[in-house]
């Protein structure tokens, strides 16, 4: 027993302290799940021609390496463990159902009815030996890998030709999303953009079951680096391709900062220019769950920015999934940033970044919506007119408001009016 004095805790104390914090976690992770959990939808509205799609199907494309799995009769299936290999394939989704009836919902379900992979690389790492501290490659693998790497260059390039496109959008979906949810997503923002890219998903090995998922997750997305550095690397290597653009969503985003900030270092390195490397026009970073101290630390002082054409960070101050996130972790999570939480030295940084723009998405969203990108038609329209035009904030393609610096205010249609940052 714990004497009468403010002595330290007794053992059973100590264990019951433990199991407090665990139970608060818990509860916290069981919030998280929750926030993370609703399946995609079509947005109506947006698309080619805005036309009814119910009962259509697209085709979009895959680079994974999560683990291949069956489901009987349903086919090939890809879960949350980790390959060591990535697959390349293409993926049938419907919009909706045959029997759904034009204009009688606005929720379309979004389903992939068909996973095909057309390709596997050899797994990762290739064996190499080391002789007098000289890193020795073994010739047959790469020459198996390289072999992989041509052929899925060549099909990308015969599907841009075959589309008449040279541009692609890939997406890096977030934590507690499956295969399924990865491929759905991706097709509702290539649908409203009017298909006007090439659309890849890539997913990594997410989805972990349990209260622990969330940190399995997180250690899944270090896992899939390498997969996604050498996927961007051949995609940026593929002929007739002009440009790409990356969306990142929520855990997402680290796993696609994570590989850009190494791959920009190693262009620099190597004497090139990251932009010409890297081809990104546009870097889109939604709802980010990141510590915006490492983001401060990793991608600010390693002089990011640059790197590419223009990067979009869409937020939202009172994102539910990532104040819980915060509260778990704590380090205010860049999604939940605003201009207030800054200090006056990241605000003289922030002026002078002129390609970044921070969007405040709090009057369109949800209170504490998390997936807004993909399901708010707000934001859905206006990062189609950011894939479609390139168009800055401010523009009339654009509805927003200024606010300071460089950052920038979503607004209704009903309550929109542009405030130029010279007034």
């Amino acid at each position: 027993m714990r004497n009468q004095t403010n002595g330290p805790p007794t053992n059973l104390e100590y264990v019951l302290l433990q199991w407090l914090r665990w139970l608060a976690v818990a509860l916290l992770l069981v919030l998280l799940l929750a926030a993370c959990e609703r399946k995609p939808q079509l947005v109506t509205g947006l698309g080619p021609g805005g036309a009814d799609v119910s009962g259509s199907t697209a085709k979009v494309f895959f680079v994974t390496d999560r683990g291949a799995q069956t489901e009987g009769r349903k086919g090939l299936a890809y879960g949350h463990r980790r390959s060591q290999s990535m697959a390349f394939g293409e993926a049938i989704v419907r919009f909706g159902s045959d029997g759904a009836v034009a204009g009688t919902s606005r929720r379309i379900p979004i389903n992939v009815v068909r996973v095909d992979e057309q390709l596997r690389f050899p797994q990762t790492p290739l064996p190499f030996s080391q002789r007098r501290g000289v890193v020795v490659p073994d010739k047959g693998a790469r020459a198996v890998y390289g072999a992989a790497a041509d052929e899925f260059k060549a099909r990308v390039a015969q599907e841009l030709k075959r589309t008449g496109q040279s541009e692609i959008v890939v997406f890096v979906h977030g934590f507690r999303n499956d295969f399924n949810d990865a491929v759905a997503t991706l097709s509702n923002i290539w649908h409203a953009s009017d298909r006007m890219a090439m659309p890849i998903a890539y997913t990594w090995p997410a989805d972990n079951p349990g209260l622990l998922g969330y940190f399995r997750d997180r250690e899944s997305g270090e896992f899939s680096v390498f997969h996604l550095k050498e996927t961007l690397r051949l995609l940026a290597e593929v002929e007739g391709l002009d440009s790409l653009h990356l969306i990142a969503h929520s855990r997402g985003t680290d796993v696609a900062t994570t590989a850009l900030r190494e791959m920009i270092i190693e262009a620099r390195a190597s004497g090139r220019n990251p932009r010409d490397v890297l081809k990104i026009d546009n870097l889109i970073l939604a709802a980010p769950d990141l510590d915006f101290g490492v983001v401060r630390q990793r991608l600010i002082a390693e002089r990011f920015g640059p790197a590419f054409e223009c990067i979009t960070v869409y937020m939202n101050p009172e994102d539910g999934a990532l104040g819980t996130a915060q509260a778990v972790l704590s380090g205010t999570r860049f999604g939940r940033l605003s201009f207030e939480d800054l200090s006056e030295v990241d605000r003289e940084i922030f002026r002078q970044i002129g390609n970044v723009y921070f969007i405040d998405v709090s009057q369109v969203a949800t209170r504490t919506s998390h997936s807004y990108f993909s399901r708010n038609p707000d934001v859905m329209t206006d990062i189609v007119a950011l894939l479609k035009t390139s168009a800055a904030p401010g523009s009339p393609e654009r509805r927003m408001t200024h606010l300071e610096a460089n950052f920038w205010q979503l607004e209704l249609e009903e309550n929109f009016r542009v405030v130029r940052p010279d007034r």
